[in-house]
């Protein structure tokens, strides 16, 4: 009975150490947020043309389920990078980064479309420049550990 005593006592010790992390800049925060907001924006219009497709009238229901669906996968990359920069995750700047590019081109179709969608392009082009610019500065790849010191070991 003595012994059960003590190692309840050591428990509580024992977690506090697991999380002796610095916390993150702000800029690494950011960048975390504004991808984020990039994957939520894929998984809210996945979510939307999977409505159209079942519930709604489009031209193909089955291209508009398989645009959705589609979408929603794609969604995932920079959902799962966000959280990944949140955590301070080394492997996540390069799928965030990934998505970044991967705006910068959609950004261009949006715009050449023109009307309303140039708003859009032009959010989603500042928005990848944003992001792309906030992980490479010096701060945020040292805080993710992948600075010229880290080469070297």
């Amino acid at each position: 009975m003595s012994k059960k005593q003590p190692a309840k006592a050591a428990a509580p010790a024992a977690t506090p150490t697991t999380e002796a992390s610095a916390p993150l800049p702000g800029r690494l925060t950011a960048a975390a947020a504004l991808t984020a907001l990039e994957g939520l924006a894929l998984a809210g219009l996945g979510v939307y043309m999977l409505f159209v497709g079942i519930a709604g009238d489009p031209d193909s229901p089955q291209q508009a389920e398989t645009g959705g669906i589609t979408l929603l996968a794609l969604a995932a990359l920079p959902l799962i990078a966000a959280r990944g920069l949140r955590l301070g995750r080394r492997w996540s700047r390069g799928p965030a980064l990934i998505t970044q590019l991967m705006a910068l081109p959609v950004a261009w179709t949006l715009y050449s479309t023109g009307g309303a969608m140039v708003a859009a392009a032009v959010a989603l082009a500042v928005a990848a420049v944003a992001v792309a610019a906030l992980l490479v500065n010096p701060t945020a790849t040292e805080a993710l550990g992948i600075g010229p010191g880290e080469q070297a070991r």
